[in-house]
């Protein structure tokens, strides 16, 4: 890959899971990079050499040089802008635009002829053209196609994994003009080694972001409804599964609590879009609510085994130890983590949740899920477990932390992601597993 920026300047708006890793590719290879946000917590960190994300070392961001800033007129001085920005869910269910419209405002101001932007904010099909490029056109007075360049490329970091990345994964493209596609794809090519997949138009790779997840949603969605079908009948649904990946055609998703920044926001952004056009999104709505029916089900499942050990109520004042918070395993992100819902759950029927979890943050476990996050050294004998992120710490940790975890008698444990051995399991256990 040769470098193909010559003086321009890109601008990076959003320096979060996405953003980062392209200010950082592109930096590597010789452009001069603006990382922009508005969190100074999040610029400090970063100006500091610090990624609380966890994706980057601090040797690695100490030996590249990024602007951070949140002051939007130095954004004028650059010629790129890349929009990463989130675009979650409001308290309805429906699409959040608000941080895109912002950006697009500051980046308008910003704009002058000649310039690129890209998208790479996961939408629904539409927005990019129809809400976008109208607010940069009237904040700068300048056209698309004419004195600017529009393109669009959803993002497809996938965050903690190494091995499917941003240099790894083919780059979905499309643009506003043939000659902004040609530019977008020239830019990504010079950081992306799978190389660039050209989409007909922007609506088609605002779609193709949106198709990804859904189906990933949705797969896990008909594990689940299975894994739970399965338990009722008395079957391990883990032996089911393993048993099943012996056929080639049979997809080896698995189940569990679904959460993080894609499955669970954009089954919601295809079904907007869907009933704007007079289509009843049922498969994927349906799919999404069984999803999102699992942090209940796994609670049930606990209370179910505390009173079949301790009686009529026997669940009411038990200490619960939930070993992960996550919304992934050996990542330290809570947004969006199904764990909030679980504890809510376990707090309505009357059990003492204790938080445990080395990836996360004390101050983000207070302030989102409510709950204060126990240290490792302070862990309280409790009368049940659920094992519910597969941290690596968990995993090798095995029976003998969740041992550590239970104390007295009638011991329940719950191990949502599989990963206890049951022929090693200590005695006088009540032990449920996806």
């Amino acid at each position: 890959m040769t470098c193909l920026f010559g003086g321009e300047r890109i601008a990076v708006i959003g320096m979060g899971y996405v953003g980062l890793p392209l200010a950082v590719a592109f930096t590597n290879q010789g452009a001069a990079v603006t990382g922009f946000d508005t969190r100074k917590k999040r610029l400090n960190e970063l100006r500091s050499g610090r990624d609380s994300g966890q994706e980057f070392t601090p040797q690695i961001l100490s030996a590249i040089h990024i602007d951070y800033t949140d002051d939007t007129e130095a954004l004028a001085a650059c010629d790129v802008f890349i929009v990463c920005v989130p675009t979650p869910l409001d308290a309805e269910g429906r699409p959040d635009l608000s941080d895109l419209e912002a950006a697009c405002q500051s980046v308008g101001a910003a704009l002058r002829a000649g310039a690129l932007i890209v998208y790479e904010s996961t939408v629904f099909p539409g927005v990019t053209e129809d809400i976008c490029i109208p607010i940069l056109e009237k904040r700068s007075g300048l056209k698309a196609g004419q004195d600017f360049m529009v393109a669009y490329s959803p993002e497809r970091i996938n965050p903690g994994d190494q091995k499917h990345c941003l240099r790894t994964v083919t780059k979905v493209v499309a643009g506003h003009t043939p000659a902004a596609l040609a530019r977008a794809s020239r830019l990504y090519g010079s950081i992306v080694d799978a190389g660039v997949y050209a989409a007909p138009t922007i609506r088609v790779a605002e779609a193709t972001k949106l198709a990804e997840n859904v189906q990933r949603d949705v797969n896990i969605a008909l594990m689940n409804e299975m894994a739970r079908i399965f338990g009722a009948l008395g079957l391990d649904a883990t032996n089911v599964f393993q048993a099943a990946r012996t056929k080639w055609n049979f997809h080896p998703y698995l189940p569990g609590l679904v959460g993080g920044h894609c499955i669970g926001v954009d089954p919601m952004y295809l079904a907007y879009c869907a009933r704007q056009t007079g289509i009843e999104p049922s498969l994927v709505l349906t799919a999404r609510n069984v999803n999102d029916s699992m942090p209940g089900f796994i609670a049930q499942q606990c209370v179910d085994r505390l009173v079949r050990q301790h009686g009529p109520g026997g669940q009411r004042g038990r200490r619960v130890t939930v070993l992960g918070v996550t919304f992934k395993e050996n990542l330290p992100d809570i947004r969006n983590t199904p764990a909030r819902a679980l504890i809510q759950k376990l707090q309505a029927f009357g059990i003492v949740p204790q938080v445990v979890d080395p990836w996360a943050e004390p101050e983000d476990v207070v302030t989102q899920l409510g709950v204060p996050l126990c240290p490792d050294d302070g862990i309280e004998p409790s009368d049940g477990v659920i094992l519910a992120v597969a941290h690596d710490e968990f995993v090798t940790g095995g029976w003998q932390l969740v041992d550590r975890c239970l104390g007295g008698v009638g011991k329940v444990v719950i191990d949502v992601k599989a990963v206890l051995d049951p022929e090693n399991m200590p005695p006088e256990i009540d032990f449920f597993r996806l």
